[in-house]
């Protein structure tokens, strides 16, 4: 019989970040260890609030599934010995699965005999089980910090109070640290802080919510969203949307309890961004709206306990807000009685790298990439280009940016308004940090367009260019979401330019800061950048195998090699496509690198080469003209036409003939057929 299986480890407060990936985290290990006990199991619910990670398990099987197993061993030269006796090889593989030498079978193979084990493992009892599995899966879950208490030799990500750990209602018996495992959980820390008893999943979450606290993170995420439109409604606006805010919170209580706010109306002079950010990020308060889309002088935040007098907990929200709203003022007013341009200066002062110099030198480098940018691209705007980088990174000194970090642009933004700059330029200042997140809004002007690309460039070339490269687990300068943002901003403007160009121009400002060789960074760089445009056109559902073969032909222009391989794709996506791309893949088989010689038609000796050599010249020019144009979808069209001759041809003549002169005839002809491809995609790399 099967059973559920319930765990739930108690803790002391766990930041709301770590909660959402220790609960996959959770399921994914337990998974991993039900599945390699060959332990049937059901359905598979976590849970996480501050307090507390839990998962319930369906259907547990009640014991292993039982395994036959089939094991070779050493061969019998191996096995015994000259008199036939056992060797240390023979004893050990004998030893090692728990039999003799002697119930070890023979079996002959193609390479000779072999000793040979088949063994039945009975399974043993899911709860015999259970109190080895469970305290590895806990001390397995990762977070990004843990820590040690007391004078214990576990980690948790913070000291744990207590364990539920019930497997068909009966609690799973085994020691964590101190803690020994029981069916004694608890409730909300100060609303209903003693213990009660849990005898499964059901009646957990019945008792947690009558001991003030909602288990699921899902539906308190319901509550939340339910409680702050309510509170809007009768605030008389409507909730500015925050999703990102909406999870975070959901993950900082156990019990929500929407409470309406208010500030002075004078704080509304501050720019829309600041104060959002201001009650979002430091207060994690959500903003209000009124019906024009305006804010409001007001503010909601979710509390984790029931007042019984709510009106106390407001007001000392106000108190904490009204100081930081002051101190914000302060800043914004205090800003303005220096010009940005002046502020220029000061980053010569400020370290950006150590090994790359100061933010001033960042700025002049970028500058002059994004003003290469504009000669070449959208001449028009040069002026508004040279002035926006230039202006670009002055706001990270005004008070504004150093009190909340998270408002540089924005800041130069607002301020370069006030100080009359053109609004293109002002927009620029806060664009050019655009994408800030992968699907993020992208730069909506060339101008902030071509500062952006400038200053990303800047940022991957430098950091490659002094060692600091991602690895599979950390990227502190965000490298990845540069090479991103840059592919990105490149197609949703269709900027015509050269990947590896740009690298080039970006290396050769940099200069003497490189410690790495230059072409030994310009390569990795170029491969970096590709590599994403591989993840991005891969998960907008293009084949691997077609943007492998395209990039590989030819990288250096994204829109054109995204045209390709939209082309591409098409065409593998005909009913005939698969014997086309073993016709073409044989010819690049056989001809490997080509032959550089001109197409002899006197000394072909059958009539399928020079059907051959017919269609070819008939569909070269087509082919170069389309190709040159960019309609990559007509090209290939016309060189898939070739199918049928080139069957022939390999069907009637053998390539690799013994006269030299006919062989390399015969390749010069299918190094034409190949170079059709050149500069649209690599077949070679096509799976069949």
């Amino acid at each position: 019989m099967s059973a559920e299986l319930f765990l739930e480890i108690g803790t002391e407060e766990i930041p709301a970040g770590f909660l959402p990936l220790a609960m996959a985290d959770l399921e994914r290990l337990l998974r991993k260890e039900l599945e390699s006990a060959r332990i049937g199991f059901g359905a598979v619910k976590p849970f996480a609030t501050p307090r507390r990670i839990a998962i319930s398990v369906a259907e547990v099987a009640a014991e292993q599934l039982r395994q036959e197993l089939t094991l070779a061993g050493p061969s019998i030269k191996v096995a015994f010995d000259a008199e036939g006796n056992p060797t240390k090889a023979a004893l050990g593989f004998a030893r090692a699965n728990g039999v003799e030498v002697s119930e070890l079978s023979q079996v002959e193979t193609d390479k000779g005999t072999y000793l040979y084990l088949s063994k039945v493992m009975e399974g043993r009892p899911t709860a015999e089980l259970l109190p080895e599995m469970l305290p590895r899966l806990i001390a397995a879950i990762p977070f990004k910090k843990s820590m040690r208490w007391k004078d214990l030799d576990v980690r948790f990500a913070r000291p744990m109070h207590w364990i539920v750990a019930l497997y068909g209602g009966a609690v799973v018996p085994f020691t964590f640290g101190n803690l020994q495992s029981g069916n004694s959980s608890q409730g909300h820390r100060f609303m209903a802080p003693g213990k009660f008893t849990v005898s499964g999943v059901e009646s957990w979450l019945a008792e947690s919510e009558r001991h003030f606290v909602i288990p699921s993170p899902a539906r308190r995420r319901e509550l939340i969203a339910a409680g702050i439109a309510e509170a809007a409604r009768a605030a008389g606006g409507t909730v500015n949307p925050d999703e990102k805010l909406l999870d975070e919170v959901s993950y900082l209580v156990e019990d929500p309890t929407p409470l309406c706010g208010s500030f002075e109306e004078k704080y509304l002079a501050l720019p829309r961004e600041l104060l959002i950010t201001s009650m979002r990020e430091h207060q994690r308060y959500f903003t209000l709206l009124d019906g024009n889309g305006k804010l409001l002088p007001r503010f909601i935040t979710i509390s984790n306990t029931r007042a019984e007098d709510p009106s106390v907990v407001v007001r000392g929200n106000e108190r904490v807000l009204r100081a930081r709203l002051s101190d914000a003022m302060f800043f914004y007013t205090e800003d303005q009685k220096v010009k940005l341009e002046s502020r220029l200066e000061a980053l010569k002062s400020v370290v950006y790298q150590a090994k790359l110099g100061t933010s001033y030198e960042k700025v002049m480098r970028f500058r002059e990439l994004a003003n290469g940018l504009a000669a070449a691209l959208d001449p028009k705007v040069g002026a508004l280009v040279d002035r926006a980088a230039l202006l670009a990174k002055c706001d990270l000194e005004t008070g504004m940016v150093y009190e909340f970090p998270e408002l540089q642009g924005v800041m130069g933004r607002e301020y370069a308004l006030i100080e009359g700059e053109d609004p293109r330029v002002a927009v620029a200042i806060f664009e050019h940090y655009l994408p800030i997140q992968a699907g993020g809004q992208l730069p909506s002007d060339n101008v902030g367009a071509f500062v952006s690309l400038a200053d990303k460039i800047d940022t991957l070339c430098g950091c490659f260019g002094v060692g600091l490269i991602p690895t599979g687990t950390a990227d502190p300068y965000a490298l990845r979401r540069s090479a991103i943002g840059i592919l990105n901003i490149i197609t949703d403007r269709g900027f015509r330019l050269s990947v590896p160009e740009l690298v080039g121009r970006s290396l050769a400002l940099l200069g003497s800061k490189l410690t790495r060789p230059l072409a030994e960074v310009q390569a990795d760089v170029v491969g970096f950048i590709r590599l994403r445009l591989v993840n991005l056109l891969t998960t907008q559902g293009y084949p691997q195998d077609v943007v492998d073969a395209v990039l590989s032909a030819s990288f250096a222009d994204v829109l054109d090699a995204l045209e390709r391989v939209k082309a591409l794709a098409e065409l593998k996506g005909r009913e005939d496509f698969e014997p086309l791309a073993v016709a073409f893949k044989r010819v690049g088989n056989i001809i490997k690198g080509g032959v550089d010689q001109a197409v002899d038609a006197g000394r072909f000796e059958a009539p399928c080469e020079g059907e051959l050599w017919s269609a070819l010249q008939q569909v070269q020019g087509t082919v170069a003209g389309a190709t040159a144009a960019g309609r990559y979808g007509e090209a290939l069209q016309a060189i898939a036409g070739l199918r049928a001759p080139v069957d022939a041809f390999f069907d009637g003549v053998m390539v690799m003939a013994k006269d030299d002169a006919v062989r390399n005839n015969r390749l010069a002809l299918l190094t034409g057929v190949a170079s059709l491809f050149q500069g649209i995609a690599d077949f070679s790399r096509i799976a069949e």
